[in-house]
């Protein structure tokens, strides 16, 4: 669900990047963008289930696999301050840096700029602003 959302607002800001810079084939960046975020998270995501099962199954034992099957996130590795930050990069982290890898590519590739932080995030602000606007009622609508 978080994902959904990251990807809706990334192929937004691709969008509106992409008529600023007035670059060809506007659809094309915007679903090369949605499906590069996609498969990066997936990649991620899978990539985070295998560490969490390798390190799991290395305790191996009578343990891991009585819980195999079950609903492991209320085992005792959430526990506590340092479960809640483990939830919470195994939850955020695919998403985060999908971000930042749309970001990088659509600053080099789609708008050809030098690599700051700067250009980077440009185009963000606008693009909240913009969300924003499309929630006030106008004047003229009755």
């Amino acid at each position: 669900m978080i994902g959904a959302i990251f990807m809706i607002f990334v192929a937004i800001w691709i969008y509106q990047s992409a008529i600023r810079a007035k670059t060809t084939h506007v659809f094309y960046w915007v679903a090369g963008g949605a499906a590069t975020f996609f498969v990066t998270q997936f990649l991620l995501i899978y990539f985070d289930i295998s560490l969490l099962e390798t390190f799991r199954s290395s305790e191996g034992g009578s343990a891991y696999e009585a819980v195999n099957g079950a609903d492991r996130k209320n085992e005792g590795d959430y526990q506590g301050f340092f479960g809640v930050l483990k939830s919470l990069y195994l939850e955020l982290a695919p998403q985060v840096i999908a971000f930042l890898v749309i970001a990088v590519l659509r600053n080099r590739v789609m708008l050809k700029e030098d690599l700051n932080v700067t250009n980077l995030f440009s185009g963000l602000k606008e693009l909240f602003g913009s969300i924003k606007g499309s929630f006030k009622a106008s004047a003229n609508q009755e």
